[in-house]
């Protein structure tokens, strides 16, 4: 009895998905007036006195009209984005989505008992699949612990989209399908699936009711690995994910038709835990340098890479790991759990297996073998060359600066997401003369289903301290008055933003409504200063912090010419990932980091100069 007192007292990871607030429509005075506070920085004063017309009369007008509609969409639902979101910023959207949308990252366990090494990649991948498949269990029981701020729960429902979860391809619009079940839901899917040279198998994780032991799965993946290295590559149907999603939808609905078995096949690729991807590249990586480590998992074998799965875990030939995971349906955060769980399991366990070493009498993996013919071979060439095309174009670095970390910035009493954002807008302003319009992250899981929300980190103080260190007759007193003037004010959009009172989402759902309601484009959406200052998706700085783990994240940049920006802090330490296109001759990620790390020191010499 007293046992089942002790379980049912402790907390569920979905137990408080019932009591979340939902997510409030934000106030149309408040929207619009921050608005026009974000768009300054890019206009001049005629610009902005028109901008200010078209905003009045939006308020005054179709724009009141609209708020009342959104206010009565938002009673029936408890978070009234939440589909509007994952359509517009995701399963609509047609260009090519692995290079486009997909986020990665690699894992830092070179950092300590897993150096590169060739000769390692099974035996390591097995241990690491090992640790995933406790953290699948842990969400299959709902004991991954609740996460917090401070006693206010936040949403947890982001966990049930990692594992057996996959992105379908559409004629106009993809969609999602997950499979995942917790214990007390029913039956989950507990099959792998395993990519090598072109060729796919799976195999299931439980055996008699018990999760294979890292031994076992080391077996079933050497048993893989041997085939592939004894016989001819696959065909790489994978390949056919990095396409245009109405042409991979195409070609998927082609490659049905063929044969049934090709949809069963799909199925189980679709419906596995996660795509474990065995990769012959032995990519560079140390401490602080992890750009082409980083490059390969971001663009690396596309035959295998199942770009429409939530989770792929990319093992390299020198047992490096990394992982590759399709955005819509969930947030860079569920990753950088549960590779920091894995992280820590791996410290704790000095790199080894410490469990049995018996290998029970398992079943060998099952190779799913498409049917093809000339039509999907030559789908697959041409999914591979445009992907190649693009991928070559990628320039990617990802550097530690050690200097100095959270501890010192602390200890100054800045806020460290903020201190990098501030150098991310001086470092830009450096090298290209001009304020770069710029997205933040913000996270708004306080809220029911609760994903993002736009912080926009260029701001009139920014602008003003950025123009005040590049001017040589400005003392340091006024520019560390400025300095602190731009923190405070990014403080408090940061805390907005997470509570609900941001603005971006808010005129989002007012434009979709106009959409839906067959009105005209309202004028505020068409006004160049929209576009100009990153409205409607044209952010030249695309950021986010990714924590304050050993966690690292890498993203393509939103528009032609500007970049992805990403960064996690630790005490001693800001690790930064700056992605560009080659073939935008005005971006270039290498110097971008390059300034960032200059201002970094400028700033914190700054602090040392004597307050007033």
């Amino acid at each position: 009895m007293e046992n089942q007192l002790a379980k049912s007292t402790e907390e569920r990871t979905f137990q408080y998905q019932d009591s979340l607030p939902s997510l409030p429509v934000p106030s149309l005075e408040e929207s619009l007036k921050k608005y026009l506070e974000s768009v300054k920085p890019f206009a001049n004063e005629e610009e902005y006195k028109n901008t200010e017309a078209i905003v009045r009369k939006f308020q005054n007008g179709i724009g009141e009209k609209l708020q009342q509609k959104l206010l009565q969409r938002a009673k029936g639902k408890r978070n009234w984005l939440e589909e509007w979101w994952l359509n517009v910023a995701y399963l609509d959207v047609r260009i090519p989505s692995q290079l486009n949308v997909n986020f990665g990252g690699p894992t830092s366990h070179i950092e300590h008992y897993w150096p590169p090494k060739e000769g390692t990649q099974l035996e390591r991948g097995s241990i690491s699949l090992w640790h995933n498949l406790n953290y699948w269990q842990l969400i299959r029981k709902e004991k991954l612990a609740v996460e917090k701020i401070g006693n206010t729960p936040l949403d947890m429902n982001q966990f049930r989209m990692l594992f057996s979860t996959c992105k379908i391809p559409g004629i106009t619009r993809d969609s999602i399908i997950n499979y995942f079940r917790t214990e007390s839901e029913g039956h989950s899917p507990s099959h792998l699936a395993v990519l090598c040279r072109g060729r796919v198998f799976v195999f299931d994780v439980m055996h008699e009711g018990y999760l294979m032991t890292a031994p076992e799965i080391q077996r079933q993946l050497t048993y893989i690995q041997k085939k592939c290295h004894s016989e001819p590559d696959g065909p790489g149907v994978a390949a056919l994910t990095t396409e245009e999603r109405t042409r991979w939808a195409k070609a998927r609905e082609y490659l049905i038709s063929l044969n049934p078995e090709n949809l069963t096949m799909l199925e189980k690729i679709q419906s596995s835990l996660l795509v474990f991807c065995l990769d012959d590249d032995s990519p560079h990586a140390t401490p602080e340098d992890y750009s082409q480590v980083s490059a390969k998992i971001l663009s690396g074998d596309p035959t295998v890479r199942w770009g429409d799965k939530s989770y792929n875990l990319i093992s390299f030939s020198n047992g490096v790991f990394g992982s590759n995971c399709d955005h819509a349906p969930f947030d860079a955060m569920v990753m950088v759990k549960i590779c920091y769980y894995i992280d820590e399991s791996i410290i704790k366990n000095e790199g080894r297996w410490k469990g049995s070493e018996k290998v029970r009498d398992i079943p060998v993996p099952e190779e799913l073998v498409f049917t093809v013919d000339e039509k999907v071979l030559n789908d697959i060439s041409q999914a591979k060359a445009q992907y190649f095309k693009q991928a070559s174009d990628l320039q990617l670095v990802v550097y530690a600066f050690t200097s100095f970390g959270k501890k010192l910035t602390k200890k100054k009493q800045l806020h460290p997401d903020t201190f990098i954002q501030l150098a991310l807008q001086l470092a830009y302003y450096r090298l290209h003369g001009r304020p770069g319009c710029c997205y933040e992250t913000a996270m708004t899981r306080l809220f029911y289903h609760g994903r993002t929300e736009t912080v926009r980190p260029c701001t009139v103080e920014a602008v003003s301290w950025c123009q005040s260190m590049q001017n040589p007759s400005t003392s340091l007193l006024e520019r560390q008055h400025m300095m602190l003037e731009a923190f405070a004010k990014h403080n408090k959009m940061m805390k907005d933003c997470s509570t609900g009172k941001g603005f971006d989402r808010h005129l989002l759902g007012l434009s979709l409504i106009a959409k839906e309601e067959g009105l005209p484009v309202p004028e505020l959406f068409t006004d160049p200063l929209f576009s100009r200052s990153g409205g409607g998706g044209n952010f030249v700085l695309s950021t986010s912090l990714v924590g304050y783990l050993r966690v690292q994240g890498v993203m393509v940049p939103m528009v032609h010419n500007g970049y992805g920006f990403f960064y996690h802090i630790r005490d001693d330490r800001f690790v930064v990932s700056c992605s560009a296109w080659k073939s935008c001759p005005e971006t270039d990620a290498e110097k971008l980091v390059q300034q960032v790390f200059h201002a970094f020191h400028d700033m914190m010499q700054l602090m040392e100069t004597p307050h007033l």
